[in-house]
């Protein structure tokens, strides 16, 4: 393995595994213990959107209290804060998604089918399936 001058120079052990150089559009091997990060991850996005939830009531049951404009700011901009929050949770399980593809598929079900021509043709595709199960 080559030598880490990084590591050296900062006085801490190196990281496991090989450096993987990745070009746009390509995916990177995950590291071993990924999936432990990603939920990590998860948990501290859902305790900050929950903690930032409470934190937007209570602010804008001060805004109304004083009706102040720097009040409503502060409001405006938690709400801000709380969207990108969550756009950045829906991010991050799309990632893992295309990290996985095979999951993906894997997990793929058909709720609804669309049948397209007249109640005839459908009435003698059900009495077909029908006598076909007996």
């Amino acid at each position: 393995m080559a030598k880490d001058i990084i590591s050296e120079s900062l006085g801490i052990e190196p990281l496991e595994g090989e450096i993987i150089e990745s070009k746009e559009n390509e995916l990177i091997k995950a590291p071993e213990n990924s999936e432990q990060d990603f939920e990590y991850a998860r948990e501290n996005f859902y305790n900050i959107i929950e903690t930032g939830t409470d934190a937007l009531q209570q602010m804008l049951d001060v805004a109304k209290a004083s009706e102040h404009p720097r009040a409503y700011e502060v409001v405006s901009t938690l709400m801000k804060t709380l969207v990108d929050a969550n756009k950045d949770l829906v991010s991050m399980s799309e990632k893992k998604a295309k990290a996985n593809p095979k999951e993906e598929e894997a997990k793929s079900v058909t709720n609804n089918n669309l049948f397209v021509g007249s109640t005839a043709e459908l009435q003698k595709l059900l009495k077909d399936m029908k006598e076909g199960d007996e």
